[in-house]
């Protein structure tokens, strides 16, 4: 028995296939240029263009209204990644963007991510939890003012006592700012001495109000750290050398509002766990909408294991990291 010949491709499938991918690269110019801040020889350089087809990419985007305040649209590539991603990890929705063309805008692009996402998820009368760090730093660019009405925001981490842009009171602040929501914070170290000092802040120095607040989180929005020299927390001196070389040999690979973890999504037997003051993991586990925005190669097992640790129902990540979590599930 002959097998049947393949259905043959007219004119018009040509013409549409050839009209996507023309829309697909227009939109990925536009994200190098809004997004990562590229300049239009840049660009060319990188894809192999002419300055001009850039220009005409970058106006032809405006004149579709693919070009608002952030960008509309999505690369082919990316919707696929989104399916494959909340297929295999469970998630309610995932959000995949373009390969930055520069390794080190994926933070910056993860956090634009975050913001579009996060705007669009607040509604009337909504408690949300925030981490901090520096991917959901840059999520403030985008993150845009709404009338709304009985908007709670909660620091979910306690914070840095020198003030700087990563420190998570300050933003937990900005965002409420940005949004018109009241804003309860940790007011206390991020890590304390002693698991009896923390326990004494929470129970007769007014944060336990700010726990129980925490009980009622509509959405939490976090980012995750991993246990390189340079991230957020040992930049910040918030641990040793020794404390960082002691949770790598018990298996860390980041952690999650300072909670240390392994890839299997279990925190690790280290005294720095019972001495930091955040809101328990556990409990966010019962949050409604657990949102991990957090991508680039030193991350993959990080993220692997802290969507473990959360459960997370939402990620927001980038193309690269996202076919590497895929590969690498187990």
């Amino acid at each position: 028995m002959l097998d049947k010949a393949p259905p043959r491709r007219t004119q018009a499938d040509t013409i549409e296939r050839g009209a996507g991918r023309i829309a697909r690269n227009r939109i990925r110019i536009a994200w190098m240029y809004y997004v990562e801040g590229l300049t239009q020889s840049e660009i060319a350089d990188r894809l192999g263009i002419g300055r001009v087809t850039v220009v005409r990419n970058i106006n032809e985007a405006l004149r579709q209204r693919e070009v608002k305040i952030w960008i509309e649209g999505e690369v082919a590539e990316c919707l696929e990644l989104e399916a494959q991603l909340k297929s295999a990890f469970n998630l309610r929705d995932a959000v995949v963007i373009p390969e930055p063309s520069i390794a080190a805008n994926t933070t910056k692009a993860i956090g634009v991510a975050a913001g579009m996402y996060v705007t669009d998820t607040l509604t009337d009368d909504m408690t949300i939890g925030v981490g901090w760090g520096a991917t959901l730093y840059e999520s403030l660019q985008t993150l845009a003012p709404r009338e709304l009405e009985n908007v709670q925001v909660i620091s979910l981490l306690g914070g840095i006592v020198q003030a700087r842009r990563y420190n998570p009171s300050e933003f937990a602040w900005q965002f409420a700012r940005m949004v018109g929501a009241d804003c309860y914070l940790l007011t206390a170290p991020a890590v304390v001495d002693s698991p009896e000092t923390k326990e004494t802040l929470v129970e007769k120095c007014g944060l336990r109000d700010v726990f129980r607040r925490a009980e009622r989180l509509d959405a939490a929005v976090l980012s995750v750290g991993t246990l390189a020299p340079d991230s957020t927390a040992f930049r910040f001196n918030l641990l040793s050398d020794e404390d960082r070389t002691a949770l790598i040999r018990l298996g860390a690979v980041g952690d999650l509002l300072f909670n240390f973890y392994d890839r299997n999504g279990k925190l690790v037997d280290h005294p720095i766990n019972s001495r930091v003051i955040s809101i328990p993991l556990e409990q966010l586990r019962g949050v409604p909408k657990r949102i991990i925005a957090s991508g680039g190669n030193e991350k993959v097992d990080t993220i692997l294991g802290a969507i473990k640790l959360i459960d997370c129902n939402v990620l927001i990540t980038n193309e690269a990291t996202a076919r590497e979590l895929l590969i690498r599930r187990g």
